[in-house]
């Protein structure tokens, strides 16, 4: 039966599966020894990464091959041979190993990147194809990469020709009868294989590299592409509703606000008894800016000088942890104060308009707000949220949707204004002069102005303008003495400018640098830092209490003395009844970290729990008590709650 298989119509069929399958156990191998000095495999690990691998690859073959398969059933045995079955084959195949040697370049580039197998990144970097190809083609020779995917079909074509496939492949001699029973199975198989597969079975291990390096690229794009947004009450541990805001309100209660009646809600007035300060803010976002990037933070490569010195003699947050890997999620942090929800972060969503942001507070004092990016602000929403909530938007306009509501309130960056770009935008020297042009404008028109600035330099490919400082482009570590070089050209040059000295700058990274590590949710890499320079009566200050992104402005706006509307989780990190805690998540698992307790929840009503050890990074597995983990549940589960039943609106 096997030999008239391979001897027949479905020999190339045949011979596609086994080769996609062969190529990917060459790609899992070679992802397995570029992460061996990562982290320790064990032998049954190992096995386990290429048995649960097969069943995978089978399946992306089986999938890839789906339309051929149905060809091969339904073509009538007087076509076998004919021009039309060799001009359609040849054409399904140059299109299927086309798309599966440049998936196999993509993932090893992915993995290089991310040390993940295809996840809603990618999803999402294929949406914004304009970034991408650019980036691409920026970081390595398109011409030659595409070349050389060409010569690779070429050799495949030649090999198959060797081998006879193509010979047997245009034979007679199947009658429709086997065809069905053939057909028949593979398609059933086909079908059934991706209904009874789920991405999250190969997630069993505590080591992370074992379970990624046993999925499959194609399978786990498509599973990212499906679960992007996922529904905390339908895949989510939950507790009575109640209960959770009665938990999260007892933890922002404090002696300084008064919260609302309303049990679902956390709104409260926060009130000061200091005299308000009330400075102009600018906050400089760094792209990927990991603690551990900094001297401050013991590097001992000298990549940020300013920054260094900047946290020798300002308000420095020594643990304070991003809420996620992606820029729209410290976004979300930053600018909403809410814990990550799973999914796409709320900068993505809908009905994200006309929110209780940071922004709102700002304008309620009577500040002006504008979102400042260095790149096209259609990625990843970004306009279209800030605009929404009432920030004016400046940003580079390559691509401008006039149809956009936040159009009316947007200047772009134009030529004149540009010494270098790349495909993420502009450099961050020429992103800071226009913040300044904006100040400038505000201070002229007599108001206190709030800028969000959100820096690219430090963004793949990686380069920057020349002859700027003595390190090589095309390494992050370049990128990133460029944007701290970039950061101490702008405070240089705002210290003359009449608004500088009633002006608080905040630096805070929007996530680090890499977030794999062995495990799911390694705490390490979320660290980032954040300084606050040139408040009154400036003078060094630690904050060394374990926080989040999400408090650094009720943090502020304490040490600013405001009294004012709250919607936030933030709290004031200063506050004596303040509870170190961290939130961190990914787009499908959702952490909290309270002292040395972590609470890890995932889809299909998942709970971990460990015990963290910061001085080696260690998580070991171990029961925590239950009061932890119906906290961790709370916050996660009444933040999904307020956003999708609009408890976070003005």
């Amino acid at each position: 039966m096997l030999k008239q298989f391979l001897n027949s119509r479905y020999a190339l069929l045949a011979y596609f599966i086994l080769g996609f399958v062969c190529v990917s156990f060459l790609l899992r191998t070679g992802l397995l020894m570029f992460s061996l000095e990562k982290t320790k495999f064990s032998v049954p690990g190992i096995l386990r990464i290429y048995a649960q691998g097969l069943i995978f690859d089978l399946t992306v073959a089986l999938l890839l091959s789906a339309t051929y398969q149905l060809y091969l059933l339904l073509l009538p045995e007087k076509l076998i041979g004919s021009v039309f079955n060799k001009v359609a084959t040849y054409s399904w195949l140059t299109l299927m190993l086309f798309i599966c040697f440049l998936s196999f370049f993509a993932e090893v580039t992915f993995w290089q990147e991310f040390e993940s197998r295809f996840n809603f990144i990618a999803v999402d970097y294929l949406i914004y194809t304009y970034e991408v190809i650019n980036n691409i083609n920026e970081s390595y020779p398109l011409p030659i990469l595409i070349g050389c995917i060409l010569l690779l079909v070429l050799f495949a074509f030649f090999l198959l020709k060797r081998l006879g496939v193509f010979q047997r492949a245009f034979k007679k001699g199947m009658p429709f009868k086997k065809r069905i029973a053939i057909s028949g199975i593979l398609l059933i198989v086909t079908i059934l294989a991706p209904l009874l597969l789920s991405n999250s079975n190969a997630d069993i291990s505590e080591n992370r590299y074992e379970n990624e390096l046993a999925k499959a690229g194609i399978f786990s794009f498509f599973s990212a592409f499906k679960n992007n947004e996922l529904n905390y009450n339908d895949f989510y541990s939950l507790i009575p509703d109640k209960l959770a805001f009665q938990l999260v309100r007892s933890d922002l209660k404090n002696p300084e606000s008064t919260l609302s009646d309303q049990w679902n809600a956390i709104k409260r007035t926060i009130k000061s008894p200091a005299t308000a300060y009330k400075p102009n803010v600018i906050m400089i976002t760094v792209e990927s800016l990991s603690a551990d990037f900094l001297g401050y933070f013991g590097n001992q490569q000298h990549l940020t000088p300013v920054l260094d010195s900047l946290a020798q003699t300002n308000l420095v947050f020594t643990n304070m942890y991003a809420t996620g890997t992606r820029t729209v999620r410290g976004m979300e942090a930053l600018s909403l104060s809410i814990p990550p929800t799973p999914g796409s972060s709320i900068v993505r969503r809908p009905n994200n308009d006309k929110l209780t942001t940071i922004g709102h507070i700002f304008e309620q004092e009577g500040y002006t707000r504008t979102f400042y990016y260095g790149g096209d602000g259609y990625f990843d929403n970004m306009n279209e949220y800030f605009g929404k909530n009432g920030f004016d938007i400046t940003d580079r306009g390559r691509k401008l949707n006039l149809g956009d509501s936040y159009t009316t309130h947007r200047k772009l960056i134009t030529d004149k204004d540009i010494q270098f770009e790349n495909a993420w935008g502009i450099c961050d020297e020429d992103l800071f002069n226009a913040v300044i042009r904006g100040s400038d404008e505000s201070f002229n028109n007599g108001k206190p102005f709030y800028n969000f600035v959100m820096t690219t330099s430090n963004h793949r490919p990686f380069t920057f303008p020349a002859n700027k400082i003595n390190m090589p482009q095309g390494n992050r570590e370049g990128a990133v003495r460029y944007t701290d070089y970039a950061i101490g050209q702008f405070l240089n040059q705002i210290k003359s400018k009449p608004w500088y000295k009633n002006t608080v700058i905040i630096i805070v990274a929007d996530h680090c640098a890499s977030s794999a590590g062995k495990n799911e949710i390694d705490v390490s890499k979320y660290h980032i830092p954040c300084i606050v320079v040139n408040l009154p009566d400036q003078q060094h200050k630690t904050i060394d209490s374990m926080c989040s992104q999400i408090d650094l402005y009720p943090t502020l706006f304490n040490i600013l003395g405001w009294t004012y509307q709250s919607n936030l989780y933030g709290q004031d990190v200063l506050e004596k009844t303040y509870k170190p805690r961290a939130f961190l998540g990914t787009y499908q698992k959702l952490a909290y970290l309270s002292g040395d307790s972590l609470v890890i929840l995932g889809p299909q009503q998942q709970i971990e729990t460990f015990k963290y050890n910061k001085s080696d990074n260690e998580q070991t597995a171990t029961k925590l008590n239950k009061e932890t983990v119906e906290k961790a549940i709370a916050y996660y589960q009444t933040a999904y709650d307020l956003f999708k039943q609009g408890g976070l609106k003005q």
